[in-house]
């Protein structure tokens, strides 16, 4: 499985997931199976806002899952119909959020928990 992790910056399994998917600098995709990360830059960081584009966001890199504190509508719209799966951050790190994502303890978000903007309205 590969899962995407936004983050500010990449410290390994070691970095601090980043609280919202369409702002975060980098993504870090950790590779399950054969225990490899790749870090990508996000290449759609200076969107309009509510104009995500998740998949050009990562450079069309295939992923399973997506691991993040907070996402808007559109981009969770997006990505799960590139049936892409997002979770909500629990833990501040990347390996503590892969251990919870193998132990099925993440929340899968809806559309209800994205965020409604950035004056305030986010939920995370």
């Amino acid at each position: 499985m590969k899962v995407c992790f936004a983050v500010e910056e990449n410290d390994g399994m070691e970095s601090t997931v980043y609280n919202h998917f369409g702002s975060a600098p980098e993504f870090v995709v950790v590779d399950t199976e054969l225990k490899k990360t790749v870090t990508i830059k996000n290449r759609d960081i200076q969107h309009a806002h509510g104009a995500c584009n998740p998949v050009a966001a990562i450079g069309g890199h295939q992923i399973d899952a997506v691991i993040v504190g907070g996402i808007g509508a559109g981009a969770l719209m997006k990505l799960n119909e590139e049936g892409i799966r997002v979770f909500r951050s629990v833990a501040n790190t990347i390996k503590d959020n892969l251990v919870l994502l193998t132990e099925k303890k993440l929340p899968e978000m809806t559309v209800r928990q994205t965020c409604g903007g950035h004056q305030g309205k986010c939920g995370h």
